[in-house]
């Protein structure tokens, strides 16, 4: 395709290409390569016109199109991989619960046409950080209360195979109140695994995961999806603007009273949720130790001692 829907390499943004080497290897490099080819063969046989900038993220390219009937859409390019197919599993579930709503798929490619929402604005738009932690507690709530599909991975299998990588982790931390920290996150799992849960989970709900629309005032967008207790789906609205709202004035109060906003809206019992929070901040740390990291995070290690007794 060549014209103005015609995708010009240049305008691949470097991060996703950065991100693609890194994360992929030469299967990564050859799919930004084939990028301009895969934009053109799916905007013809869905009949899709360019309509505004594109945007991405660290794992998809999302043009702005029109439908033939003019209708505004979204087309999400993306690499086939297990997280992709889960989240089509997500979606079809939600069937725009409270969640961006699916309008087409090509299994072939793993693209996906998706309704149309404002990309620029997302809930981190919003100042008062109450009224933002409200809007995504109740959208929260209502994507826990579908009933989970098969087909999608679930906690316990996750929780498991976290106990497993403790004693190597502990092993590469260079800090002794670090190791003590990590041990902790990891028996709150050993108490709660027997019982993972059976919603169905956003698994990366945070303010930028949450864009306004005409629909709805405010609508959920790329979820990785799980099935699992809503604890443990708690820590990325914890964290959402941490240097911009909650470091600055100390985190105690604002984790605090977030989890509080979370956990009523959700009808969970604080315990368990603060469980499986931690379980979510040993499964980050798991994550950066296997990156080469040698300390935990102080924001993640913050989060826990807010959470301390709660």
């Amino acid at each position: 395709m060549n014209g103005p829907d015609a995708l010009a390499a240049d305008e691949i943004p470097p991060p996703l290409v950065s991100s693609y080497a890194t994360g992929f290897g030469e299967k990564g490099r050859a799919w930004i390569a084939a990028l301009p080819a895969l934009a053109a063969d799916v905007l013809e046989r869905w009949e899709l016109r360019r309509d505004g900038d594109l945007w991405s993220g660290q794992a998809s390219l999302v043009l702005p199109v029109l439908r033939r009937d003019g209708t505004p859409a979204a087309l999400k390019l993306q690499l086939g991989r297990e997280e992709a197919a889960a989240a089509l599993i997500g979606l079809r579930a939600w069937k725009g619960e409270g969640m961006v709503r699916l309008l087409d798929h090509d299994p072939v490619s793993s693209s996906v046409l998706l309704e149309r929402l404002d990309g620029a604005r997302t809930l981190a738009s919003v100042d008062d950080d109450d009224a933002a932690m409200g809007v995504l507690a109740a959208l929260h709530a209502r994507l826990v209360a579908v009933p989970a599909p098969g087909g999608l991975p679930g906690l316990g299998d996750v929780a498991a195979a976290m106990l497993e990588q403790v004693p190597q982790a502990v092993a590469d931390l260079v800090d002794p109140a670090d190791r003590q920290i990590l041990r902790g996150w990891a028996s709150a799992v050993a108490d709660l695994a027997d019982d993972p849960g059976d919603r169905l989970l956003h698994w990366d709900l945070h303010y930028d995961n949450v864009l306004a629309a005409e629909r709805e005032p405010w609508i959920a967008i790329d979820p990785e999806p799980l099935v699992g207790d809503p604890g443990f789906d708690l820590w990325p609205a914890l964290n959402s603007r941490w240097d911009d709202v909650v470091a600055p004035g100390g985190p105690r109060r604002t984790v605090r009273r977030r989890f509080d906003l979370l956990t009523e809206a959700l009808g969970l019992d604080r315990a368990r949720a603060a469980g499986w929070t931690l379980g979510r901040l040993l499964q980050n740390a798991l994550w950066e130790i296997e990156d080469g990291g040698t300390r935990l995070a102080p924001s993640e290690t913050a989060i826990a001692e807010s959470l301390r007794d709660r």
